[in-house]
């Protein structure tokens, strides 16, 4: 049986960033243990589904050494993690398609003579976040007392994204890469990104995220797209970024989402800490450690006080932490998965003949036919 003499620093290396470990590999391929000492190699087939499942380009595997990959935008992550300063291929892929559907939407706004978007680059990050919330709030229509009147955080969030496309930001949400359930992204290693553009803003969110989480990333990633900055984020309201930058949309992202005039009205003096934060969440549907930090930035808390209740919450908040199976209705999903925004443009332009069926299908992540015409039925494209 011929084998190929695959590079070992390149197996290694693709393994590393598909986020696999020795043990699953070692049960798939028999051999992985000698392929990487050399005393064995795989066969061209067997490379060749290696390569499929770490998502990796067959010709890397004769390179001496791995290729240098880095994001396609900004990286604005923390370095909290030195190994998660490379790329996943999760993450590049899911990078790669979004701005494969901004360049597509770019091209459809300006077909059909869409009006460039004032709000995206308006703003610098000497501007105090208070005034820039203020603008924002104003830009997508938003009433803070509204939203402490939703049941949910699930609701709280559909009803930004919702107002986010009306104000014309594509918003993408999903916990996987594309269509494909085996392929989950890690919230450890990014929770969000912005890709700004007058004409085709889009963010993305970490669907694998706790709803909470994901309404401070959508406001935090808005901040983005009111600055025109684009890049990779992986912020938490309670941290301090290394950034000016995330500091500054944390800032901004804290002040949409819970003002510092209505956290000081609905302050209850003499309640424990820990009971406080969670009826804050609860009533402006946030999360306790975005409570926790307008606390302290209204003046409730001293710093020392707030990282000892900062590490509490973030461990009883690990041992809630459950993984759900994630789907759903396919269709149902699709929108927001897509942004529906771009879904219902791409839909409508392929049933006008204007976009070929294969490049709605790709950017969808359809592929049957009856998929297609049933989400467009679903979207509310077609009866």
């Amino acid at each position: 049986m011929t084998t190929v003499a695959a590079s070992i620093p390149v197996l290694r290396w693709a393994a590393q960033r598909a986020r696999l470990h020795d043990e699953d590999l070692s049960a798939r391929f028999r051999k992985w243990p000698l392929w990487l000492t050399g005393e064995a190699q795989p066969t061209l087939k067997q490379l060749e589904d290696f390569a499929r499942l770490t998502h990796t380009a067959i010709g890397y595997f004769f390179l001496p050494e791995p290729p240098t990959l880095a994001l396609p935008v900004p990286d604005f992550r923390t370095l909290r993690d030195e190994e998660l300063r490379e790329p996943s291929s999760a993450l590049l892929d899911t990078l790669y398609l979004c701005q494969q559907r901004q360049d597509w939407y770019r091209d459809y706004a300006r077909v059909h003579g869409l009006s460039r978007l004032a709000f995206v680059g308006s703003t610098q990050v000497n501007e105090a976040p208070q005034a820039v919330a203020e603008r924002m709030r104003v830009a997508l229509n938003l009433s803070t007392q509204e939203r402490r009147q939703l049941p949910t955080w699930t609701d709280a969030l559909r009803q930004l994204i919702a107002k986010a496309e009306e104000a014309g930001v594509m918003v993408m949400a999903s916990g996987i890469v594309g269509s494909n359930s085996h392929r989950r992204l890690d919230v450890g290693e990014f929770r969000g990104f912005a890709l700004a553009d007058d004409l085709a803003p889009l963010v993305f969110l970490n669907g694998a995220d706790s709803k909470a989480a994901q309404m401070f990333t959508l406001a935090h990633e808005l901040a983005h797209v009111w600055l025109g900055a684009t890049g990779v984020s992986d912020t938490e309201a309670g941290q301090v970024p290394e950034l000016h930058t995330e500091r500054w949309c944390n800032q901004v992202a804290a002040e949409l989402l819970m003002p510092l005039q209505a956290v000081r009205a609905a302050y209850q003096p003499g309640t424990p800490v820990p009971n406080e934060i969670q009826r804050l969440a609860r009533e402006f549907k946030v999360s306790t450690l975005v409570a926790l930090r307008r606390l302290f930035d209204a003046g409730f808390l001293d710093q020392a006080r707030l990282w000892q209740h900062y590490r509490d919450e973030q461990a009883r908040l690990a041992q809630l932490e459950r993984r759900g199976t994630g789907g759903g209705d396919f269709y149902r999903t699709l929108g927001a998965r897509t942004s529906k925004r771009f879904a219902r443009a791409i839909v409508t332009s392929t049933l006008e003949g204007q976009t070929l069926f294969q490049d709605a299908f790709r950017m969808l992540g359809v592929r049957k036919t009856a998929t297609f015409y049933e989400a467009a039925r679903e979207l509310g494209v077609m009866a």
